[in-house]
């Protein structure tokens, strides 16, 4: 306990350390997110880089630079080009939503009563077909523009969105080439804050965040190719901007039926009853898709509810913008694993994972 003759000193160190953190936490500010969805991105991918790793050698160098080739095909072009696809045609999907129930729509066939919530889909597929024609287009363009609008309104944001990916990268790599140093520094901090109990909460926090990046992200990746496929082989006007639609709703974790089921309507609309069956069956298999694939994915890493991550990503994306669509369930994830961990399973239960699952880096736990 401090006493009256060094208690000044003590409150003078802990405001000169207080403001050497905040000051460095100023001066990593544009750094926190990129390094947020880099660490992520690693943490998830690290077992597949060390299987990498030992193909090649066991030489890091090139396991760091086919790694990098591999986020920058299937996550930074992507996401770039969807967002960018999706601002550059915000008037064509304005346009689009009000030429596509152009048409009198037709009566609900009759088999659709015999599905599970098919008589309701009926009732209201009648409505829809008894309506004046452009009833649908009426009711519709209204959100869709209103989505659209928004979309074109955050250009600025998206602009910056290929600056944190790029920053991104910069981190992954790095994070690839020194991860075991980085694991180790980690570690040791946690071990030296909180002892067993700090080390365990940090194989927590791998396990949530691999968590998190295979249900969200796999499951969107997976989604939207079969549904750019369907709709490619369907006929569907403009695949191409409708798949980056259907992977941006894919990572909201809206699905991809605001896409897939007005594709089915237009298809029976403009008379290809054939194409529309089929695929209605392609939408019905999509959507199917995510209820197995996300829970799956994410209980192989941790037990988590889909309520959080949908409110991570809704919550990230409000509060970090686009780039928290990755990091808001992260964030959420690791938060409620480490207190679910702390709160109710107790001192023995926090212990255990370090015997039973091996931490997002293999390396030995730091000496007391």
């Amino acid at each position: 306990m401090a006493t009256p003759n060094n208690l000044p000193r003590t409150v003078m160190s802990i405001l000169a350390i207080s403001g050497l953190i905040l000051g460095s936490l100023w001066v990593v500010r544009p750094f926190i997110g990129p390094g947020i969805w880099a660490v992520t991105i690693v943490v998830a991918t690290w077992p597949l880089f060390r299987m990498l790793q030992a193909r090649l050698g066991g030489r890091r160098g090139p396991a760091v630079t086919v790694m990098a080739l591999i986020l920058l095909t299937i996550i930074v072009i992507p996401v770039w080009l969807a967002v960018d696809t999706v601002i550059e045609q915000s008037d064509r999907l304005i346009a689009l939503a009000r030429s596509l129930p152009t048409l009198q729509v037709p009566p609900a066939p009759a088999w659709l009563d015999s599905i599970p919530l098919g008589p309701r889909v009926a009732r209201s597929w009648n409505e829809l077909a008894q309506a004046e024609p452009g009833a649908l287009a009426a009711r519709v363009e209204p959100y869709v523009g209103t989505a659209v609008r928004w979309f074109a309104a955050q250009a600025g944001s998206f602009g910056g969105l290929l600056v944190h990916l790029l920053v991104m990268l910069i981190i992954s790599i790095v994070l690839f080439a020194q991860g075991d140093i980085a694991a180790r520094g980690v570690l040791a901090f946690f071990h030296w804050l909180a002892g067993e109990r700090g080390h365990a909460a940090v194989i927590l926090a791998g396990q949530a965040i691999r968590a998190v990046a295979l249900g969200v992200i796999v499951t969107a990746l997976i989604q939207t190719t079969v549904s750019g496929i369907g709709m490619f082989i369907a006929g569907i006007p403009h695949p191409g901007l409708l798949t980056a639609v259907v992977f941006l709703l894919c990572i909201a974790q809206l699905g991809p039926a605001l896409v897939m089921i007005p594709g089915v309507i237009w298809l029976y609309w403009s008379g290809s009853a054939g194409w529309g069956t089929f695929f209605l069956i392609w939408t019905l298999v999509v959507l199917t898709m995510d209820n197995v694939l996300r829970p799956w994915l994410i209980q192989r890493g941790a037990n988590l509810p889909i309520l959080l991550i949908f409110a991570g990503v809704i919550g990230g994306l409000l509060g970090f913008g686009v780039i928290g669509l990755f990091i808001g369930p992260v964030i959420l994830a690791v938060s409620y694993t480490l207190l679910k961990a702390l709160v109710t399973d107790g001192d023995a239960t926090i212990a255990a994972p370090s015997a039973v699952a091996a931490p997002a880096v293999s390396v030995p736990p730091p000496a007391a």
